[in-house]
């Protein structure tokens, strides 16, 4: 019964990774979303110089703003903030997505080697389950046979 429990353990911490690899998926997803979004909106502000918009303000609230420059004032980490063009802040967008993409292909990997990982630990459990219940002449049958010995009823044909 040991040898189960601690099978059980095993099977509980691979969920567990699995489930928080999911997680972080799910985050770098939503992530490369929002950056997705941000590039397209970025597009319809080429050539908005002095046109009327609507500027979020936050959950879906917007208000009319008028578009005075082309020049964005961009967060760059550390409340640290700068002017940069359209096409300079798209490029920083690209590669926050290719950073995202990376983070999502790396996730990903080890998602697959815990899989293979798991498969491999119930594979062997499998076997070893099937060992136990190996009757003396060499069936799986799970004991009590008379010509063998064992009370299993293989031997009786």
């Amino acid at each position: 019964m040991e040898a189960n429990q601690e099978l059980m353990v095993k099977f509980q911490m691979f969920d567990q990774q699995i489930q928080q690899i999911n997680q972080q998926l799910q985050a770098v997803e939503r992530g490369l979303q929002d950056l997705t979004l941000l590039d397209e909106g970025l597009d319809g502000l080429v050539g908005g110089k002095d046109k009327e918009i609507l500027a979020p303000i936050g959950r879906g609230i917007f208000v009319p703003a008028k578009l005075l420059s082309e020049e964005l004032t961009v967060d760059v980490g550390g409340k640290n903030f700068v002017k940069k063009s359209i096409p300079d802040t798209k490029k920083i967008i690209v590669e926050q997505i290719e950073k995202l993409n990376e983070i999502k292909e790396s996730l990903n990997e080890n998602l697959e080697m815990i899989n293979q990982e798991l498969t491999k630990v119930f594979m062997e459990a499998q076997e070893k389950a099937q060992k136990e219940n190996e009757c003396s002449c060499g069936e799986s049958c799970g004991g009590g046979c008379d010509s063998c010995g064992d009370d299993c009823g293989c031997c009786e044909n």
